[in-house]
């Protein structure tokens, strides 16, 4: 059921939610609906901040970040359950790690994504391609 007020969903930075819960927001998106439980387990406990977004105790958005909490953070992640998006809780999410306090020494935040236009509303530019990347999947092992 979709929120009907923007007070319906609260936010929380303390703790990661339940990974289970995470991966069924997971299943929802082509980019990673084939997650496992085991691997969103993992994930999480590498992972330096979580924002995420709740109707009860209901997970409806998340979005974690990897940083030297100084220099560089890497956006990651950014998700929202269908019934919930158009209501503003990615942007919630994402606003909420651009000023997280523990985030606010950090000088450049960079995201992969394939939806460009909800990042560049919030600021972010693609003007700048500077990314690389090399795939397991397509190149295997290095010798």
């Amino acid at each position: 059921m979709p929120p009907t007020l923007k007070s319906a969903v609260t936010y929380s930075h303390n703790e990661p939610p339940d990974a289970s819960q995470l991966l069924e927001l997971f299943h929802q998106a082509p980019w990673a609906k084939n997650r496992s439980l085991d691997d969103a387990k993992e994930m999480l406990r590498h992972t330096d901040l979580t924002i995420s977004a709740w109707e009860g105790d209901r997970l409806v958005g998340f979005g974690r970040v990897l940083t030297d909490f100084i220099y560089r953070a890497t956006i990651w992640d950014v998700i929202v359950d269908r019934a919930f998006q158009g209501h503003g809780v990615g942007t919630e999410i994402v606003q909420r790690i651009l000023n997280h306090p523990r985030l606010t020494r950090v000088e450049l935040f960079w995201l992969c994504t394939r939806r460009p236009g909800f990042y560049e509303k919030l600021g972010f530019s693609a003007k700048e391609q500077t990314g690389m990347v090399w795939s397991r999947s397509k190149n295997g092992r290095l010798e």
